[in-house]
C-alpha cells in the first residue's frame, strides 16, 4: 500500500486507557504487545496531560507510533467530517424483509447509495418490496452463496471512495456511519468498525439478558487498533466502513464463516490499519431461544479451522510467554513443591524484566507491575482454554482423574464469578453461570468440530512467546521522539 505519512493537522490523538505515563511524562507502558517507551525530551514536551495535537512534522511522527505501536488512539470529534454521499450502503439479505425495512429507514439521509443484495431469498418479493419501498438498489442472487459474495457482488458496483457493510438485521444510530467515516482521516486507515449492542426486547430472555451483558458481538468501550495478537484481534461484518481501493474483490468467497476475521488480518497484514470505534453504535437484533443461540455460537466456532488454514500465526487460542505455560502446568499439579517452584519462576521474570529497565526510575516496581499484568492475562487464558476451548479434553480427563475434575470446577466457578462482577448483568449469578458455560461448550464444540472436519488442531494450540518474539514484533519507532524497550507479552 501507498498512503500519505500520517494525520492532518488539527487532529488529536489520546494515551489508551491501558497506556501508563511514568517518570514525569517521559516514559509510556503499554499497546500490544505491552513496550516501554521512553520519549525524548522534545516528544514529551508535545503531550497535553494524554492528548497529542498532531500541529507539524515532528507531532506527526509521534502520534503515528504511539497509533502504530497501540499507545494511543484518535480522538474522533477531532478528526474532520467527511460528507456522507462519499459511502454506499451495502445490505446482503436472504428473507427476513421486515428487518431489511427497519434498517433501511434508520439509514441516514444523503448517502451517496444504497445496495441491496438478496442472497437466494425464498421471499423474493418482499425484499423487493422493501427495496421498492426505500427506492434503493436490488441485486438479485438466484442461489444462496453466502453473505460473503453477496456483499462482494454489492461492492463490485459501488462507485463512491468508501463502502459500508450492514447486515440486514442491524439499525444504525443517526450519527454512527458519520463518525466511522471521520476516521479515514488516516490515509492508512481500511476499515472502521462500530460498536455492536443489542436491541430492545420487548419481552427479554435470560438468553437476551446473557447477550446484552456478554454478547460475541459487542467488543466494549474503549476505541483500539484491531489486529492479531491485541486486545481487540477482529472485527464483526454485522457493520463496517471500508476504504474500497483497500478493499480489492473483498472477502473470500469460500468462506461462510469467519470472513471478517480473514478481511482485517488480510489487510493489516499487508499495512493497512483497523479500527474499532465504540462512539458508533449499531443495534442487533439478538438471538432470543436457546437453540438459535447456541447453534449461533457453535457455528462461530466452526470458523477456527478455516481461519487456521489461511492465518497459521493468528490463530491461537491463546499467547503465552513460555514462563506462563510453566505455571500453568505448575499449577494444574497441584502439589505443595509444585506452589514454590512457581514463586521461583515468578521470582525469576521479575528480576528479568527489571534489569532490562535501566532506563525507568523504578525499575523494580515497574517489574512488578508487568510481570503481575502478565500473571492475570495468564491465568484467564489458561482458564479461557480449560473450560471453553479444550472442554472436551477437560471433561474427558475430569472422567479418570480427581485432580482433573477439582481443576474444572475451579477454573468454571472463577470464571463465571470473575466475569459477573465485570460485567454486572442484568441477571442473577446462577443462570449467568450457566448462560457462561452453555456459550463456551457451544463455541467450544464447534471448534472441536472444525478441527476434526479438517483434520488438524492448529486452531486448538496456544503461541508460545519469547523476549526474541518480543523483539522481532516491535515495530521501527521514530528515533527522534521515542525509543522502545520490549516487555512480557501477556
Amino acid at each position: 500500500m501507498t498512503a500519505a505519512p500520517g494525520l492532518p493537522d488539527g487532529s488529536t490523538v489520546r494515551l489508551a486507557r491501558r497506556t501508563r505515563v511514568i517518570d514525569d511524562g517521559r516514559v509510556l507502558v503499554g499497546g500490544a504487545p505491552t513496550r516501554v517507551a521512553r520519549l525524548v525530551p522534545a516528544a514529551a514536551g508535545l503531550l497535553r496531560g494524554r492528548d497529542l495535537r498532531v500541529s507539524d512534522p515532528t507531532s506527526r511522527r509521534l502520534a503515528e507510533h504511539l497509533l502504530s505501536a497501540g499507545l494511543a488512539e484518535p480522538v474522533v470529534g477531532s478528526l474532520p467530517a467527511l460528507p456522507l454521499d462519499g459511502v454506499t450502503v451495502v445490505i446482503p439479505v436472504k428473507d427476513r424483509p421486515e428487518p431489511l425495512s427497519r434498517l433501511l429507514a434508520s439509514l441516514p439521509d444523503g448517502l451517496g447509495g444504497v445496495i441491496v443484495v438478496d442472497d437466494g431469498s425464498e421471499d423474493a418479493e418482499g425484499i423487493a418490496a422493501a427495496a421498492r419501498a426505500h427506492g434503493v438498489d436490488l441485486l438479485r442472487l438466484d442461489v444462496n452463496a453466502g453473505p460473503a459474495v453477496a456483499r462482494n457482488t454489492g461492492l463490485a458496483r459501488v462507485r463512491t471512495e468508501f463502502v459500508a457493510f450492514i447486515d440486514s438485521d442491524v439499525v444504525v444510530e443517526p450519527d454512527a456511519i458519520g463518525l466511522l467515516l471521520r476516521h479515514f482521516a488516516d490515509p492508512r486507515l481500511a476499515l472502521a468498525a462500530p460498536r455492536v449492542l443489542s436491541t430492545d426486547v420487548a419481552a427479554p430472555t435470560w438468553i437476551t439478558r446473557y447477550e446484552d451483558a456478554r454478547s460475541s458481538l459487542d467488543l466494549g468501550g474503549d476505541a483500539a487498533s484491531v489486529r492479531p495478537r491485541s486486545p481487540v484481534t477482529w472485527v464483526s461484518s454485522t457493520a463496517l466502513v471500508g476504504r474500497v481501493a483497500a478493499l480489492g474483490t473483498g472477502f473470500d468467497p469460500s468462506m461462510r464463516v469467519g470472513e471478517d476475521v480473514d478481511i482485517v488480518w488480510r489487510l493489516v497484514e499487508d499495512g493497512w490499519r483497523v479500527r474499532f470505534e465504540p462512539a458508533a453504535v449499531v443495534r442487533h437484533e439478538p438471538r432470543s431461544t436457546t437453540g438459535t443461540w447456541l447453534g449461533r455460537k457453535r457455528f462461530y466456532g466452526t470458523g477456527a479451522h478455516p481461519l487456521g488454514q489461511r492465518h497459521p500465526e493468528d490463530i491461537a487460542p491463546a499467547v503465552l510467554p513460555w514462563w506462563g505455560v510453566a505455571l500453568l502446568i505448575l499449577a494444574a499439579l497441584q502439589r505443595r513443591w509444585a506452589a514454590a517452584a512457581a514463586a521461583l519462576v515468578v521470582a525469576g521474570v521479575v528480576v528479568r524484566i527489571a534489569r532490562k529497565l535501566g532506563h525507568v526510575r523504578r525499575p523494580w516496581l515497574l517489574s512488578l507491575r508487568l510481570t503481575g499484568t502478565s500473571l492475570v492475562a495468564t491465568g484467564t487464558q489458561g482458564i479461557a482454554l480449560l473450560v471453553r476451548h479444550w472442554w472436551p479434553a477437560a471433561v474427558a480427563a475430569a472422567f479418570l482423574s480427581r485432580r482433573a475434575r477439582r481443576l474444572l470446577a475451579i477454573a468454571a466457578v472463577v470464571d463465571s464469578v470473575w466475569e459477573f462482577f465485570r460485567l454486572r448483568p442484568r441477571l442473577d449469578p446462577v443462570r449467568f453461570a450457566v448462560a457462561r458455560r452453555l456459550d463456551d461448550l457451544a463455541y467450544g464444540w464447534g471448534v472441536w468440530e472444525g478441527a476434526l472436519r479438517g483434520r488438524s488442531i492448529r486452531a486448538l494450540l496456544p503461541a508460545v512467546t519469547s523476549s526474541a518474539d518480543a523483539d522481532r514484533s516491535r515495530r521501527r519507532a521514530p528515533r527522534r521522539v521515542v525509543q522502545d524497550q520490549p516487555a512480557p507479552r501477556p
